[in-house]
């Protein structure tokens, strides 16, 4: 058994389409994984992409899009299963790494980091569109086909990736990270884990992590997101403009050190993207989903200011953070969306 755990699926749904690239995309078939699906006992829904769109309107990512920033050169490193290289990645894998069975070439034998890489960068040419469809991805398989994981595993893949930015002129800037500690864990291997997600984030490389799901009380984030440094996100269950409802699952603060975490929080229940079949999509619900709609924006921002250092993101992400619709009672940031994001950092 390993030291770490996913731990933030709530549920998943597996998708396949009933027709091909020419016709609508909200024509496909819904059914509960492992259950035979055909057309006669089909239930056809309000499309992937269309869902998709839907958070990609609520963060206002056309106000990136419109000046041209798709996260083009901007390299994300996704510490998880695996990427599985479904056509919706196609060009967007530079590089994996294994550190399960020690394979060569991208693989995921669980779904939960194709899923996140879908959301981060997914380039739209079939049904799920990412945040940042021109950015590219590295993988680092830390975790097993259940899940599990060590933590070492996971220190060994920061070290790793701060060792790459040394000898690549394209770096990584972002981590995603939507990963979290067991609460029986040994405090110097906490302490371990912790040291080497602030070493990667004090050598410039923006650091996400997930709040994990062991809400609604008070001191429930999970490691690595308690680290006073990184980024940590939460989930919403809304994404009305207007009342924001935070996932009753999500992880909440104050830390034991009296930091406010989560930071920010974002869409992540029900979020549909890219599954480990051809032609298939998933749909998942945690605050696993939530970091990579961040890790997205960032690249974006990141895109469009290269020179912005982490500590820069997260004050830009501060200023740029809105409370409304969200209860008091969750202590917060806020939501962010791009047109903020992109509009009020003074160089």
């Amino acid at each position: 058994m390993g030291n770490l755990l996913i731990g933030f699926l709530i549920d998943t749904i597996t998708m396949n389409f009933l027709s091909n690239k020419s016709t609508s995309y909200n024509r496909c078939t819904l059914a509960r994984e492992g259950i035979l699906v055909n057309k006669t006992n089909a239930m056809h829904v309000d499309g992937i992409y269309y869902y998709m769109e839907k958070i990609l309107a609520y963060i206002h990512a056309s106000a990136a899009y419109r000046q041209g920033i798709f996260g083009q050169g901007i390299l994300v490193a996704v510490l998880d299963t695996g990427i599985y290289p479904h056509s919706d990645l196609q060009g967007r894998i530079l590089g994996f790494r294994d550190y399960i069975r020690q394979r060569q070439q991208p693989y995921d034998d669980n779904g939960h980091g194709t899923h996140i890489s879908g959301i981060i960068g997914a380039g739209g040419k079939g049904a799920v569109h990412g945040v940042a469809p021109g950015c590219y991805l590295q993988g680092y398989k830390v975790l097993d086909k259940n899940g599990n994981g060590k933590i070492l595993d996971i220190c060994q893949a920061v070290e790793d990736i701060m060792k790459y930015n040394q000898n690549h002129a394209q770096k990584i800037r972002v981590i995603n990270i939507s990963v979290g500690m067991r609460e029986r864990v040994r405090p110097e291997l906490q302490q371990r884990l912790l040291r080497s997600v602030e070493q990667a984030w004090d050598q410039g490389i923006v650091v996400l992590a997930a709040a994990g799901n062991n809400g609604p009380g008070e001191n429930t984030v999970t490691s690595p997101g308690v680290s006073k440094k990184i980024i940590t996100v939460g989930s919403l269950d809304t994404i009305n403009e207007r009342k924001r409802e935070p996932s009753l699952y999500s992880g909440r603060g104050p830390t034991e050190s009296c930091v406010v975490k989560p930071e920010i929080l974002m869409p992540g229940t029900d979020i549909i993207s890219c599954g480990t079949r051809p032609g298939t999509y998933i749909r998942k619900s945690g605050t696993s989903m939530a970091v990579p709609v961040v890790s997205g924006m960032i690249a974006l921002l990141l895109c469009k200011y290269p020179a912005m250092m982490p500590n820069e993101v997260k004050l830009q992400l501060y200023r740029s953070a809105d409370h409304s619709g969200i209860d008091e009672s969750f202590k917060c940031w806020g939501t962010v969306d791009l047109q903020r994001l992109l509009s009020v950092y003074q160089m």
